[in-house]
């Protein structure tokens, strides 16, 4: 469950200079976040079997935020945020990392894990219709292709051909995480506009806290405070909580700070194509997951969609950067 945003941040913070200079040092971290973003998926469906989850996305944010203020402090940037950066602390704290992360544990209940991280992804598709519909940027031709071929595997992907719509939640977990996918491409549109007045991984640790404590508030209404009996907090749980939070979170957020920078926000998101295709393999050799033929054909249909939306993208930049360059 990631935090792409970050990247995206730091190319209008001062480090797009140095995109596309990444060396085999970078290219392998970002691998590594990767790598740590895809297997949190499965990690977080074994978590829910223990924990519940609005809890769980509180204590994910938690302990990934405590990690990064001690982190952000060590480093002399912990500051109180800048004015001029609240709407975006607010933007990512709230749509981001609350709304996003809490509608899609809700949904993991009732989802199997390779659904809810295809599903998950599909917001760059969204992204691509909300700045059609909210901004009025008229879609490119390959734009719209990607829509097409994305957003047919969307609903291949939700039909009762792949899914029991008779199953308890199914309909509606299915559909928390395409809202959760929406909420996250409003974020995005937000980040490409927004003048950053403070670097990202300045704030990350304000946007957890912002995320915690209403989760943790949600939490404590829907749930109940847990009971220490009624959790069994062996040496399993506790591990994949530290996986989930401290590392998957708070550790990839600065990688994702500190080398996503150096490659463009094209081959950013290109590699953060991996990041489903992990979750996708990791829920079928850890969790057993089986995956159709459907399945594989709309898997194809939203990776199709979104890989022509990343090069689509990228192709504007490119003409931006020649224009400014001219």
């Amino acid at each position: 469950m990631g935090t792409a945003t970050a990247a995206a941040g730091l190319a209008r913070t001062g480090g797009s200079a140095q995109a596309g200079v990444a060396g085999v040092s970078s290219l392998a971290w970002l691998s590594a976040m990767v790598l740590l973003w895809g297997l949190s998926w499965p990690a977080t469906k074994l978590a829910l079997g223990t924990v519940p989850p609005l809890w769980l996305a509180a204590l994910r944010f938690g302990s990934a935020g405590l990690c990064l203020f001690v982190f952000v402090a060590l480093r002399g940037q912990l500051r109180w945020p800048p004015r001029g950066d609240w709407p975006i602390v607010l933007s990512v704290g709230g749509l981001q990392m609350m709304t996003f992360t809490g509608l899609g544990m809700v949904a993991m209940q009732y989802t199997d894990t390779s659904r809810a991280v295809l599903l998950a992804y599909t917001t760059p598709l969204w992204g691509v219709l909300g700045a059609w519909l909210l901004l009025r940027q008229v879609p490119s031709r390959l734009q719209l292709l990607a829509l097409v071929v994305g957003m047919s595997g969307i609903a291949l992907i939700c039909s009762p051909l792949e899914m029991d719509w008779q199953a308890p939640g199914v309909l509606m977990g299915s559909a928390f995480l395409i809202i959760g996918a929406m909420a996250w491409s409003l974020v995005i549109l937000h980040v490409r506009r927004h003048r950053w007045v403070a670097s990202p991984l300045a704030l990350a640790p304000w946007q957890m806290l912002l995320a915690t404590v209403p989760l943790a508030v949600l939490a404590a209404l829907i749930d109940g405070v847990p009971q220490p009996q009624s959790v069994t907090m062996d040496t399993n749980l506790l591990a994949l909580l530290f996986f989930i939070g401290p590392v998957a979170t708070s550790a990839c957020f600065v990688i994702s700070s500190e080398h996503g920078r150096r490659i463009s926000t094209f081959a950013m998101s290109n590699f953060t194509l991996g990041v489903p295709m992990i979750g996708v393999l990791g829920s079928t050799l850890w969790l057993g997951s089986r995956l159709s033929n459907l399945f594989m054909i709309g898997l194809a249909l939203i990776m199709a969609g979104v890989m022509l939306a990343a090069l689509a993208s990228g192709r504007a930049q490119r003409r931006a950067a020649a224009a400014v360059a001219a």
